[in-house]
């Protein structure tokens, strides 16, 4: 939970971009394992699981990029247990697979973490045979993959000419190990609920009964979270268990984390404690902050660095000009204006306690804070500028749907469309045209124009384009059958009787009775449209129509 917390909270401010083709780029990546200390590999795996618990998504934007969801935060407000159960039954029920991450896909493509071509329909099910192999073993026995891998090949002897499920059950194990499901290899206690349910219930897959019961078997075995640390007079502080959140966000503000573990540590330095107050905290509020926190006295060492920093932060005030420093001492500026690794920002004094410069204010703060100062970004208004960004968040997202095998569920169009063709099989065969309203010259074809697919009447069906349309779009509506003519992109003409179910983005898409299929017809390629007789299609002898 701490890793995906970590993880999350990094891509708050500014989150990386979405591939053209989706996904995460390669050194955005290598940039997120750095941060979490561990391998790309692992890091995809995180990925993954925080995308497939609703954690994480696209932001939708013009220049997309992955960003915390609304969910993040109201998974950040539950208790310790029920936020692990939501993260494991994510990862029982997802399709998608981390492991797969960097293969080769049909076209040679390398698959990227978030990207498309990542589910696997038999993860699912290798997951749960895994785990429960481990739960028929004795409470605290484990297995090894090898053994694993043979032992589920022999109860499922499916046909495996890709090694995929061995590779799948190999992943699992590692998998499991880093969520918590299994320690050292042997199944954890609070797991066994989750794999005996039941899946599709609430939680992700798993019924609100048997997450709950994981819930109350794992809550005494997690520690209480602290409202405290421990200060030292090293500048340091010590976290002796995970922390409320509130606390663990204002000390990530004002200090850094030098290690982690069971306890974390801190370390106070001078650009930690600049950092809190660029947020907004003034010195009072800090020494009132770790005196109410710490089970330890404050130590001097770190009321004087507090102290320090706040006596020279803001002295310095850089706005926009292109940008300005300015400062009540003048010898202060003056001293910036003498000093060589100032040369670049083209420096100059516009009053006794201002200079202009040609550089943006941040990288005139950035550049002036690299020299030792300790300047404050200021307002229009001459008030300093709390530094403290703003979280960003997806709109609500769903989480992604686990891939079945076998063909895809027809959606409600498709259907509409299939019992069109059903009720309306013969129609193409026995109606007639509705002769339409005689159209303009200008919108008559022409003479020279080929006879092919010719309706009833002799002639291609002729319409404005607003007629058209209007005509298929009312169609659409009342399930209305219709003829057209149509020249296809080669030029040949053609007359069909269709049902349309959709018209958008210039396309139409319907049943086309003439050949008994689906298909897109562009709007632009339509000579004419004209509604059918009921009552000649059903005096109609068939082939009346040919």
């Amino acid at each position: 939970m701490r890793v995906v917390e970590e993880l999350l909270q990094s891509w708050s401010v500014e989150g990386p971009p979405v591939l053209r083709a989706g996904g995460l780029g390669v050194r955005d990546l290598r940039r997120t394992a750095a941060a979490l200390e561990t391998d790309g590999r692992t890091a995809a795996f995180w990925l993954e699981l925080a995308h497939c618990a609703g954690l994480l998504a696209s932001d939708g934007e013009v220049d997309e990029a992955w960003a915390p969801t609304p969910a993040y935060d109201e998974w950040l407000r539950e208790p310790a247990e029920r936020r692990w159960v939501r993260l494991v039954a994510a990862w029982l029920a997802a399709t998608r697979t981390a492991g797969v991450v960097g293969e080769r896909d049909a076209k040679g493509r390398a698959t990227s973490p978030l990207g498309p071509g990542l589910d696997r329909s038999l993860a699912p099910e290798v997951r749960r045979l895994t785990l429960s192999l481990l739960g028929d073993l004795p409470a605290g026995a484990s297995a090894s993959s090898d053994a694993l891998v043979a032992r589920l090949a022999w109860e499922r002897p499916l046909r495996d000419g890709d090694g995929l499920r061995d590779r799948l059950v190999r992943w699992t194990v590692e998998e499991a190990e880093l969520l918590g499901v299994t320690g050292r290899g042997a199944l954890a206690s609070q797991v066994r609920p989750l794999l005996a349910a039941a899946h599709g219930g609430p939680h992700g897959g798993v019924p609100g009964e048997a997450a709950r019961e994981a819930e109350a078997l794992l809550a005494p075995l997690l520690p209480e979270p602290l409202d405290h640390v421990l200060l030292q007079a090293d500048l340091t502080a010590v976290a002796p268990g995970p922390l409320h959140t509130p606390l663990a966000e204002a000390m990530a503000v004002a200090a850094d984390v030098v290690s982690k573990g069971g306890a974390t540590v801190y370390r106070f330095t001078p650009e930690s404690v600049r950092r809190a107050l660029d947020a907004g905290q003034s010195a009072a509020g800090l020494h009132a902050f770790l005196a109410e926190h710490s089970r330890t006295p404050v130590p001097q060492p770190l009321t004087y660095l507090v102290d320090d920093v706040a006596r020279r932060h803001g002295r310095l005030r850089v706005g926009a000009a292109s940008s300005y420093v300015r400062c009540d001492d003048d010898t202060l500026l003056a001293e910036i204006l003498a000093d060589r690794r100032s040369a670049g920002l083209s420096l100059r004094r516009l009053a006794p306690t201002v200079l202009a410069a040609q550089s943006p204010p941040d990288v005139l703060l950035e550049r002036l804070r690299a020299m030792g100062y300790a300047p404050a970004a200021e307002s229009a208004g001459g008030d300093v500028l709390i530094a403290r960004a703003d979280a960003r968040r997806t709109p609500p997202r769903n989480a992604p749907v686990p891939v079945v095998e076998g063909p895809p569920v027809p959606d409600e169009v498709l259907t509409g469309a299939a019992l069109k063709a059903v009720r309306a099989g013969d129609r193409a065969a026995t109606a007639a045209r509705r002769a339409p309203a005689a159209a303009p010259a200008a919108d008559r074809p022409s003479a020279g124009r080929s006879s092919a697919g010719r309706g009833p009447t002799g002639r291609q069906p002729g319409t404005t384009s607003a007629e058209i349309l209007a005509t298929l779009q009312a169609a659409v509506l009342t399930g209305d059958v219709v003829w057209i003519g149509y020249v296809n992109a080669d030029g040949a003409a053609s007359r069909r009787v269709i049902a349309p179910v959709r018209v958008e983005g210039g396309f139409v898409t319907a049943h086309d009775h003439t050949t008994d299929e689906v298909r897109t017809f562009a709007l632009h390629h339509i000579t004419g449209v004209a509604e059918l007789e009921e009552d000649e299609a059903a005096g109609a002898p068939a082939g009346g129509a040919a």
